[in-house]
């Protein structure tokens, strides 16, 4: 074999055994920009990010769940506690029983709406553990963008540690609620138009 062929050869052979280089990958901006786009669009175009994250302001009327949850408790009005003043009934304990922890007796307004929402499909909380506190109700429900300062039928009221579930809303702002432990029983009650100084309203779902 000739010089020449034996160089040739072995360029062959180096040729072969030379390692594959590893495909090229290029860099692509398509799927980030999709994705922002597609952020930027369900935010302000009515998509259901869009409308979680700004019911808030929304006070465009009820929701489902809160028309759910205002049913359950429209058909609790007039049970009471028994003995008046104990904090407690069978029916009541069911209430409690929405609270995570299932609580014993004491202020059952937050219990009361915790059920009717339960009952509705939409429990209150991060984790649906509902709430015995009002003021817990009201942090949950400031993290979770679902305050309003306009009512609709099915949000929760929120006083200083008090709460019921608007039932109406009247022309001249007035509300009508269904409210736990309202007087040692679930009752109906109606505010002016200052919503008897409501801190604010919930929407639920």
């Amino acid at each position: 074999m000739s010089l020449v062929n034996a160089l040739d050869r072995i360029a062959e052979l180096e040729a072969l055994l030379a390692p594959t280089p590893a495909p090229t990958v290029t860099a692509t901006t398509a799927q980030p920009t999709t994705f922002a786009t597609a952020l930027t669009n369900a935010t302000t175009s009515g998509s259901p990010l869009a409308s979680t994250a700004s019911v808030a302001g929304a006070g465009t009327g009820a929701t489902p769940a809160g028309q759910a949850a205002l049913a359950a408790a429209q058909a609790e009005v007039g049970v009471a506690e028994q003995p008046p003043g104990s904090n407690d009934s069978p029916r009541i304990a069911q209430y409690r029983q929405a609270t995570a922890g299932n609580p014993g007796p004491g202020a059952w307004c937050a219990y009361f709406v915790s059920w009717a929402s339960r009952q509705a499909g939409a429990p209150l909380g991060d984790y649906g553990q509902g709430f015995g506190r009002v003021d817990d109700v009201w942090s949950w429900a400031q993290g979770a963008g679902r305050t309003t300062q306009t009512p609709a039928p099915g949000d929760l009221v929120v006083w200083d540690e008090h709460i019921g579930i608007v039932e109406s809303v009247q022309a001249d702002g007035s509300i009508t609620t269904v409210e736990g432990n309202s007087s040692d029983q679930v009752a109906r009650r109606t505010y002016g138009p200052d919503h008897g100084g409501a801190v604010g309203f919930v929407r639920i779902g």
